[in-house]
């Protein structure tokens, strides 16, 4: 694809008129992400004041299959229908799912609740990245991701600390009423901020059909691995069925993206070499870091000694050091030529990191794995960034909304994947985990779960050689800097 007919340029705007729209965006944003985080340390409380501590996992099971869900889709529907009607869209479906958690009498209710929050909250950091890459020129989109890896990294550390303060001196509920004034005022800025937006969409029918078979694909296959290996054993009937069933869908959903005449993802985004590339190496990437954030707290708990207080601080440098990676390598990305350099390398320290965790994992001292933790983290951080942007600089522009989506879908399934493959290798090692609830040890299960986190980390070394090995076939286009106005599209007013 030549550069002309590219990802386009964004008429210039000045820094100080990005920064105002990226802050708007920001709130949008902060919705989502803190509340995938506040929640956790209230589920304790949560349950004993609704007496089923049972049935508590589909409060966060039911909103992280509808959020995982629906990603795709919402990309569609920004590059057909618009960003302005679809992102508020999102805001106030997040919303009305709030007040309904709030009001929740019964574990069931809060469960139905929250999924309804995650067909809101599912297209939250996808459209708003969308929107970003409207209005900042691919080579200048990287310095800009500081903001955005701002707000997952004051979610990541305030949200538990405000979910725990919340449910201990105030009402569990509060966690949810909090999203409706938030929300308002993410639904205000957001408005201000899209009115003045240009229009990037096309007006197309949108394939029912198709969307229809990817959530039933995505919903089946999430709900297999949420309970495979905790609720139910893997072999199960009804996880088998769940399997299978998902397995069909999602050949349906194929056949159905090569026949229709307005798939849901266009045939030739996923030919693109450089979109295929950039979703494999940014699904791989992130679903060890999602799987390392899962499990090292167990690890440091379990196998080093560390008490629940301690470990928590212990994981500071995994949540740190993602961030870090992502803002040194966004900033560089507006400043160099070769921008996959500082990835390939990060990518590397991440994959030798791990690959030394796994041949140590009970002999080496807190400092030596806090520093491996960081290492890996900030390798793996230091591709977010570089992915997204140049995922976004190959495709055109009324495709950004489904090729930026199409990234997020990919992410979070891949962490599904290796959360479900990683709790299966530390169960079979003898560890009863019930996260934010405790965590035990079978009687004698100290040697294997020891094994079993060497299995863990030689599987994340593995994973991310995989993304190192996509990465590296990704064809570095050139970057697009800004110009007078973009390419014209065609557009359908009212957006």
């Amino acid at each position: 694809m030549p550069p002309s007919a590219a990802a386009g340029e964004p008429p210039q705007q000045s820094h100080r008129e990005i920064r105002a729209t990226i802050f708007g965006l920001m709130m949008a944003m902060m919705l989502a992400a803190l509340d995938q985080t506040i929640v956790a340390t209230a589920m304790p409380t949560i349950a004993r004041d609704l007496g089923d501590f049972q049935n508590l996992s589909w409060v966060v099971t039911a909103y992280l299959i509808a959020a995982t869900a629906v990603v795709p889709l919402y990309g569609r529907l920004a590059d057909t229908h618009g960003r302005h009607v679809t992102m508020l869209s999102a805001i106030a479906i997040f919303v009305a799912g709030s007040v309904a958690s709030a009001l929740a009498p019964s574990v069931g209710w809060l469960a139905a609740a929250r999924a309804i929050q995650g067909l809101g909250g599912g297209g939250l950091v996808a459209l708003a990245q969308t929107i970003i890459a409207d209005v900042v020129p691919p080579k200048e989109r990287g310095r800009y991701q500081v903001y955005i890896a701002s707000v997952f990294a004051a979610s990541g550390v305030g949200g538990p600390v405000l979910g725990g303060f919340i449910a201990e001196h105030l009402h569990w509920s509060v966690i949810f009423w909090i999203n409706v004034p938030a929300g308002a005022a993410a639904l205000l800025m957001t408005n201000a901020v899209l009115r003045r937006m240009p229009r990037r969409h096309q007006r197309r029918p949108l394939d029912v059909i198709g969307a229809v078979l990817m959530v039933a694909a995505t919903s089946t296959l999430m709900l297999a691995l949420s309970w495979g290996g905790s609720r139910l054993p893997w072999g199960s009937p009804v996880v088998v069925a769940l399997l299978v069933s998902s397995a069909m869908l999602w050949t349906m959903f194929v056949f159905r993206l090569r026949t229709a005449a307005e798939p849901l993802i266009p045939g030739e985004l996923l030919a693109n070499p450089v979109v295929a590339c950039g979703l494999a190496s940014a699904g791989l990437a992130m679903g060890t870091f999602t799987g390392l954030t899962f499990f090292v707290p167990i690890y440091l708990e379990l196998v080093v000694g560390l008490s629940a207080s301690l470990s928590g601080l212990a994981l500071i440098p995994l949540l740190v050091g993602t961030v870090t990676g992502a803002i040194i390598s966004g900033h560089t990305m507006a400043h160099v030529r070769h921008y996959k350099r500082l990835p390939l390398g990060g990518l590397t320290l991440s994959c030798t990191a791990l690959a030394l965790l796994a041949l140590a994992p009970n002999g080496l001292p807190l400092w030596a794995l806090e520093v491996l933790f960081a290492c890996a983290s900030f390798g793996v951080g230091t591709s977010f960034p570089v992915t997204t942007v140049a995922i976004q600089n190959a495709v055109l522009l009324h495709q950004i909304g489904t090729a930026t989506a199409s990234l997020h879908f990919f992410r979070q399934l891949t962490g599904a994947v290796v959360v479900s493959v990683f709790g299966a290798i530390v169960l079979s090692g003898g560890a009863t985990v019930a996260r934010g609830m405790g965590a035990k040890l079978a009687p004698g299960a100290e040697a294997h779960l020891a094994a079993s986190f060497q299995w863990v980390f030689l599987l994340g070394a593995f994973g991310v050689a995989l993304s190192l090995l996509a990465f590296s076939l990704m064809k570095e286009l050139p970057l697009r800097g800004r110009v007078a106005a973009a390419r014209p599209e065609a557009t359908a007013p009212g957006d």
